[in-house]
Parts: structure tokens; C-alpha cells; sequence
């Protein structure tokens, strides 16, 4: 609600990744139904009196990321910390996004690297039917299929790095496309990991069991 002062902030939001690291707090808010989404972008500090975190504690997603609420209580952002200008705010995030998905495609890139690295060690070394698992045929077109998977997505990220690099303005398409491949690709290779690696895929002490919980992550 949009006040003299400010602007009055009441609901809530789940999930917010590591939602209770920050300091200040960005947030998209409607003021306006009949304008839609095209809201102001106030900023907020987490030490406001009315605006509060709930922890919701670790994930299956991802080990090392901890997810929280944002519960708003009659919370007064004063009218200066809007960010641009009332109207703007989907399209101030929407540019952010354009600027965070390449790095979201590099985090699922390296997952996918990952996965792969520890499933070709561990077929090298366990030896079945008196042969590593790595020279059966049906194990090597797996983990072909994998590489390939992952360096297709590799030319796709480092290529909107390279765009980003020359300076254009917009690389929305480039961005989305690479975020997009990149998360699938981590999906795909992470889960066929753990298919090769049998059961020691599934077990927490082995990479590829953690590739698995954090590729969810950059897929979202």
C-alpha cells in the first residue's frame, strides 16, 4: 500500500536461497493491480522491525544452501529506496536475470563436469566380470553420451560469456537459452552418474550422489 511515506509491505515469501545472508533486501511488490506485474522494486534492511525471516532449514536440493521465508508485517519502505521508478520494477528484475542465468549455467556446467569426472574414475577402478566397468560397451556409450552432453553445454555458456564480454546491451535470448540447456544437461548427466556408478552411486560418501541433490538447484 502506497503511502506519504513510503510504501506499507504486508505477506509473505517461501524459499528464498540463502535468504539470511543478506543485508538488504530487494523486493518486487504490486501496488497497482490494474498495471499487473510493472511494480516498484523497494529495497529493505533484514534489521527492519517488521519484516522478519524464518529459517526452513537445509534442502534435499543441495547440501550446502539453506532456504528462508520473508515475512512482511506492516513493513514502511520509505518512498527514496524505490529502485528506478514506480511501474518498473518486473522490468528492472527481468534485466537482473539476464545478468545471474549465465552464472546459474556455469554452476550447472561445473555440476555436470563434476558428475561425469567422478563416474569415468569410478568405472575405471571397479572391476566386474574380471574388467573395469569402463571397457563394457554399453558403459562407454553412456559416458560418451555424458561428454558430449556436457561440452554441448559448454559451448553454449562460454559462448553468451563471450557476448556478454563484447559489450552488447541486450543477451536475453542467449542468456535464457544457455541457463536452460546448461540445468537440463546437469539434470540428465548427474542421474546417469549415479546409473553408472550402481549402487555406490546412491550413497552420500560418493560425488555423484551429491552431483545428484545439487543439480535441482540451477534446474529451478
Amino acid at each position: 500500500m502506497k503511502t506519504p511515506e513510503g510504501y506499507i509491505l504486508n505477506g509473505t515469501k517461501q524459499f528464498i536461497t540463502n535468504g539470511g545472508e543478506a543485508d538488504i533486501y530487494t523486493i518486487v511488490a504490486l501496488t497497482d493491480k490494474t498495471k499487473g506485474p510493472a511494480a516498484p522494486a523497494p529495497s529493505s534492511s533484514k534489521r527492519h522491525p517488521r519484516f522478519h525471516l524464518r529459517q526452513k532449514g537445509k534442502e534435499n536440493r543441495h547440501p550446502r544452501l539453506r532456504y528462508t521465508g520473508m515475512v512482511f508485517r506492516n513493513c514502511l519502505v520509505p518512498a527514496e529506496n524505490i529502485i528506478s521508478r514506480e511501474g518498473m520494477g518486473f522490468i528492472v528484475t527481468m534485466k537482473v536475470l539476464d545478468n545471474s542465468r549465465p552464472g546459474i549455467s556455469a554452476q550447472a556446467l561445473g555440476i555436470a563436469q563434476g558428475a561425469l569426472e567422478a563416474a569415468v574414475g569410478y568405472t575405471s577402478q571397479r572391476i566386474q566380470f574380471g574388467q573395469p566397468l569402463i571397457s563394457l560397451p554399453v558403459v562407454q556409450y553412456k559416458l560418451a553420451e555424458m561428454a558430449l552432453q556436457v561440452e554441448a553445454a559448454r559451448a553454449l555458456v562460454y559462448a553468451v560469456a563471450k557476448t556478454i564480454d563484447s559489450g552488447v546491451k541486450s543477451f536475453t535470448e542467449e542468456s535464457a537459452m544457455a541457463k536452460v540447456f546448461a540445468s537440463d544437461v546437469a539434470m540428465k548427466v548427474t542421474v546417469d552418474a549415479v546409473q553408472v556408478c550402481g549402487g555406490a552411486g546412491y550413497m552420500r560418501d560418493y560425488p555423484s550422489k551429491n552431483d545428484a541433490r545439487c543439480q535441482n538447484h540451477p534446474d529451478l
